[in-house]
């Protein structure tokens, strides 16, 4: 009965149970939670009432069997503490890279996210690694980071799950290692553009230095001055030597002015193209944000193996918006105050809720404009548009 990606992609999972016994698919149980999800449902409570409604359980029968029919919340707990985290990760990806169609110099922001509910005694709690591709504002993959490591350890483990040739990676100042840029060049055949701190002190400072020294400066100069008088604000002025870009953005009493600096004049910095795979250029941007008459501003400071100031601004814009979707996993989900820690089930109802984000967010025609909130409550009131969803989700 099983029809389309997502059944396929997730066909591969282990059901460690024994067989003997089952009166349960795993397939069936997985459904049935997703779909609660998709629906609202935020804990393991709520989706044992959701599938108990019976209109539910006419809808859920259009999808699956239900032989035996509706597992018990036990069941389904002891389940998804069974089910290997690392095989549901490889399915999840699996289904995202049957699901959508990745364009060159797409953006796919890596960032992790640790969720608080699941913090306790000495644990430090569920942190997991996402890969978030934006121009689709989709998960395309995750990988939960060791309890006594980090998520410099994840991210190749993740990398190798996504297949994102001709995109462009970005990860913050925790990714800016050689080893990280050594797969994404030459495994995922991508580029990259990464956050610069500390941890690469060397670094960081020949790149502060570059952008300080009194020719720069002169440069920088000449470029602002250009800027403002060029008449299409918002294009880039200078050349391979050093580009600008400059963004404003207002909001809810909030300007945030960006100035983007892109430097392809490297040829000095000889131990860094040799340490450092497919570098092409340094990057440095200055934010000024104004928020009800309060003023701050800060420099960030990257590397890149980027050809364009564009690009390079598309991606480091792109990453600072990563955080709306932490935001979004909080508010709407309720990641943060998610108490479940038994096992495995912690990470793997963190999936769960990943696929459901995407599910909703992949609905740019029924209901483009409406808030996550407001996808998940008209799907579990309206069987139509629930179907909507799986239609393009799923099958």
């Amino acid at each position: 009965m099983y029809e389309g990606k997502f059944f396929e992609s997730f066909s591969i999972l282990e059901d460690r149970r024994e067989q003997g016994k089952v009166l349960h698919k795993l397939l069936d149980v997985v459904f049935i939670v997703v779909s609660a999800v998709i629906c609202g449902c935020n804990e393991w409570k709520d989706i044992k009432l959701w599938m108990e409604m019976e209109l539910n359980q006419l809808w859920l029968k259009k999808y699956i069997r239900l032989q035996n029919g509706l597992p018990s919340l036990s069941t389904i707990c002891r389940l998804f503490n069974m089910i290997n985290p690392k095989q549901f990760e490889k399915c999840f990806s699996l289904w995202m890279g049957q699901a959508i169609d990745l364009d060159d110099y797409d953006i796919i922001s890596i960032d992790g996210k640790t969720s608080r509910g699941s913090i306790f005694d000495e644990s430090r709690g569920i942190h997991i690694v996402s890969a978030i591709c934006r121009s689709h504002s989709l998960v395309i993959g995750q990988v939960k980071t060791d309890e006594k490591s980090n998520k410099i350890t994840a991210i190749p483990e993740l990398l190798d799950m996504l297949i994102i040739k001709g995109c462009i990676v970005t990860i913050d100042a925790m990714g800016c290692q050689k080893k990280i840029v050594d797969k994404i060049v030459d495994e995922c055949k991508a580029d990259y553009v990464l956050n610069v701190k500390a941890n690469q002190a060397s670094l960081l400072s020949d790149i502060v230095e570059h952008f300080q020294n009194q020719e720069m400066v002169k440069k920088r100069e000449n470029l602002n001055i250009a800027y403002q008088l060029t008449k299409t604000k918002g294009n880039p002025v200078g050349d391979s030597s050093l580009s600008m870009l400059r963004t404003i953005e207002k909001g809810h009493g909030r300007i945030e002015k960006r100035t983007y600096y892109y430097s392809q004049d490297i040829q000095w910095m000889l131990d860094a193209l040799k340490e450092w795979r497919g570098l092409k250029g340094v990057g440095m941007v200055y934010r000024e944000v104004e928020t009800n008459g309060n003023k701050s501003s800060e420099y960030a400071y990257y590397i890149g193996s980027v050809n364009t100031v564009k690009q390079f601004e598309k991606a480091v814009r792109n990453h600072w918006q990563v955080e709306s979707f932490h935001w979004s996993l909080d508010v709407t989900y309720r990641d943060d105050a998610n108490k479940t820690r038994k096992g495995y089930a912690p990470q793997n109802l963190a999936l769960i809720k990943r696929i459901a984000y995407n599910v909703a967010k992949k609905d740019t025609t029924v209901r483009p404009k409406e808030s996550m909130k407001g996808k998940r409550f008209v799907a579990s009131m309206d069987f139509k548009y629930r179907d909507h969803l799986i239609k393009i989700n799923f099958m």
